[in-house]
């Protein structure tokens, strides 16, 4: 049935939330995915990350994953109190007692799985179970526990699979009396226990135990399971990461660490809006809330306390019947199993205007390939998709689809979008034909949509995180309020950086040029891009803003590669500036211009200088996955050396730019830093070398003022 549209009202498509798609799952595991793999060479600063956006001691984010609607609030805060009301009592008979270690009942009752959980809790606080005078009953601590992570980590669990039996029990008595509907409910569940010793990649300098450390996934499961912990489910329904830490002075450690977890959650599930994760330490647990531009932690839940128990209690009911968006998921794009076309798939919904109705309707695409992931963990995390317009021909894709969180700045009434200045590029152009194919051609764009209740509302970050803190503006200002406290104050939507939901659908262009078959067509797609750069420029006035590997597609064309231009959303007019300097996965690619003063007019030379960046780096770790491993294994072997131009993608933006001035102050520097890295029969070396010695030691080039030395 087809819904429709209108300004006030529209109906989205249900989502299933749990398919059971066996133990594998090629849309996140297997080879023609097109995954970006720099994974080790293109990496996040994670530390510095943190300093900039992580808010503490926010009281909001448990509130995020509250249900709008009121009558479910009533069910979960009902449930959730008549649990914590059972746990208190069976810790109580757990606790020892002058005279007696057990439950004086013997073997029966005490070794039901609710008194064995509930046993495991007791310990996990270190306490005796005693009444106050107050008549109110609390742990009391018997003093520091100094549990080892691995053995906090099965009392954790004893907390959640508590939880879990009680919410199957009370789920399924309101799914007879028809108060719940099967499919909106849940159990969220350990799934697995993984001790490693990854620390050593957030701070080499430090050694630390690896039983300092414990990690425990989440996952997702139907009310039919069985309450333990379970085995690892398809990837899609891995819900959120813990970190387990023993000692409180590694705590920040635990949180880089479940930072560096998270970013490959948003890497592998191609639904994830945004991520929830937990940090546990002894007895203290933080819930946090990973958005584009902040990251959010909780106030701390002490389990050793009856107000921290039920605090964690209410988070782990709303969790299991919320709706999936507020899990960070988005309904729009489903994970679909099906064998007889070849295995799961996604269906991607996007809205499309329908010229015969004037109607806006969302129509369903599908796909088996995501040409690029969302691989850093703040920024826009744009995806892209290889899509048709049936399960049935999916091998070979007709559309483009991308979908991402774009800046658009305080308020995007006035924004131009990518589909404005490609209007503008192909009514120019396709009236001679001239360049005509040398941009992608869009075949709709437009918001996402999110239910909310009865209502639905364009998704964003003012949208989706309207009851959280920002931290843009505080980061902006150099305020050391970024760390944040319960008492700030929540910034009004209208004064923090906007990210819209988007969904664009293109004609298929190819593959893109991080996936060239070998160098030389990447020599044929960057002379074609930058023949289009120059048109669009000279023609229009138009600035692409954006270079990067994910700009550029190779399109097979009947007698030749031709490079494709993509990836307007950050274009602008000459004399502007483009507001690129808010997506931080471009950095890599940015000119030294615009990374030291954001604000600064663009000119054609900063396109330029971002499509030399591109050559050099593809030219040094690879033009395709292949390449990219094959490097990737013989650094892990010691068999390379560490690249100078990785620093590009570390830090600050000023950290950066001075980087790369270093590198490009002298042709010198160039070589030593850059070329002797590229291999001496590439064809991309002597590319680098001539964009190099044009755009920085040509006179009439704005890079020959960054040179300390022209000699060459």
């Amino acid at each position: 049935m087809t819904t429709h549209l209108t300004a006030g009202e529209v109906d989205l498509p249900s989502s299933p939330t749990m398919v059971d798609d066996g133990p594998d799952h090629p849309i996140l595991a297997g080879e023609d995915l097109g995954f970006s793999d720099f994974s080790g060479a293109r990496n996040d600063s994670l530390d510095d990350l943190f300093q900039r956006i992580l808010r503490r001691n926010c009281d909001a984010v448990c509130h995020l994953a509250t249900s709008s609607d009121p009558d479910l609030r009533t069910v979960v805060g009902k449930i959730a109190s008549e649990i914590a009301a059972d746990l208190e009592p069976r810790m109580l008979r757990a606790a020892p007692r002058k005279g007696r270690t057990s439950d004086p009942r013997g073997n029966g009752r005490a070794n039901e799985p609710l008194d064995v959980w509930a046993r495991g809790i007791l310990v996990w606080t270190g306490g005796q179970y005693l009444p106050p005078s107050s008549g109110s009953r609390h742990i009391k601590d018997s003093g520091p526990t100094r549990l080892a992570a691995d053995n906090i980590a099965p009392f954790f669990e004893s907390l959640m699979l508590f939880v879990a039996y009680h919410i199957m029990e009370y789920f399924n008595k309101y799914i007879a009396t028809g108060v719940l509907k099967p499919e909106d409910c849940r159990l969220i569940l350990p799934i697995n226990n993984d001790m490693d010793a990854e620390h050593t990649d957030i701070d080499s300098a430090d050694y630390v135990d690896p039983t300092d450390f414990f990690s425990v996934k989440c996952g997702m499961f139907p009310l039919s399971s069985s309450v333990e912990r379970q085995k690892a489910p398809a990837p899609h329904l891995i819900f959120a990461d813990t970190e387990i830490v023993e000692h409180l002075e590694y705590y920040e450690k635990a949180e880089l660490r479940l930072a560096t977890k998270t970013k490959a959650l948003f890497f592998n599930q191609h639904n994830r809006r945004f991520a929830w994760g937990l940090a546990v330490s002894n007895c203290t647990i933080h819930a946090y809330v990973f958005g584009p531009d902040d990251i959010w932690a909780s106030t701390a839940m002490d389990i050793s306390g009856i107000k921290g128990r039920r605090a964690f209690i209410s988070l782990l009911v709303n969790w299991s019947l919320c709706a999936v968006d507020r899990l960070g998921f988005d309904p729009s794009i489903r994970y679909v199993v099906d064998r007889c076309v070849g295995g799961p798939y996604l269906e991607i919904d996007v809205h499309e205007m329908d010229r015969s109705t004037g109607k806006v309707e969302p129509r369903t695409y599908y796909s088996q390939r995501c040409l690029g992931a969302a691989d850093h963990l703040a920024g826009c995390h744009a995806r892209y998709f290889a899509a048709s317009g049936s399960p049935e021909s999916m091998d070979k894709p007709a559309f483009l689809i991308k979908d991402g969180w774009r800046a658009t700045g305080s308020s995007s009434a006035d924004d131009l979008h990518e589909s404005s200045f490609l209007n503008v590029l192909h009514a120019e152009f396709d009236k001679s034909g001239e360049f005509s194919g040398s941009f992608v051609q869009l075949v709709s764009a437009g918001p996402v949509y999110i239910s909310r209740g009865n209502t639905v509302v364009t998704d964003s970050t003012a949208t989706a995180f309207v009851s959280l803190p920002s931290t843009t503006q505080d980061a902006a200002k150099g305020s050391d309020s970024a760390q944040g406290s319960s008492s700030s104050k929540v910034q009004r939507s209208s004064d923090r950086q906007v990210r819209q939901h988007r969904r664009t659908v293109a004609k298929w262009a190819g593959n893109m040029i991080s996936e060239a078959e070998n160098q030389s067509q990447v020599v044929v797609a960057v002379a074609d891009a930058m023949a289009a750069l120059n048109a669009a420029y000279a023609k229009c006035k138009i600035l692409h803003g954006s270079i990067s590997d994910r700009a550029i597609f190779l399109q097979q064309t009947a007698d030749r590669i031709r490079g494709v231009l993509a990836e307007f959303d950050y274009a602008c007019y000459a004399g502007e500036s483009s507001g690129v300097d808010k997506v931080p996965e471009l950095m890599l690619f940015q000119s030294i211009r615009s990374l030291e003063d954001p604000k600064a007019v663009r000119t054609f030379l900063d396109d330029l200088e971002s499509l030399l960046y591109l050559v050099c780096w593809l030219g040094t770790f690879g033009v395709n996955k292949a390449q990219r491993a094959a490097y990737a294994a013989r650094h892990t072997a010691g068999l390379e050396p560490r690249r100078p131009i990785m620093a590009w993608n570390q830090g600050t933006a000023a950290d950066i730019a001075g980087r790369k001035r270093d590198h490009l102050a002298t042709f010198a520097a160039f070589d030593s830093n850059i070329l002797f890295y590229m291999r001496k029969n590439s064809p991309l070396r002597p590319l680098a070398e001539d964009m190099y010695m044009a755009l920085f030691l040509h006179p009439g080039c704005y890079g020959v003022t960054l040179l300390t030395d022209n000699s060459i």
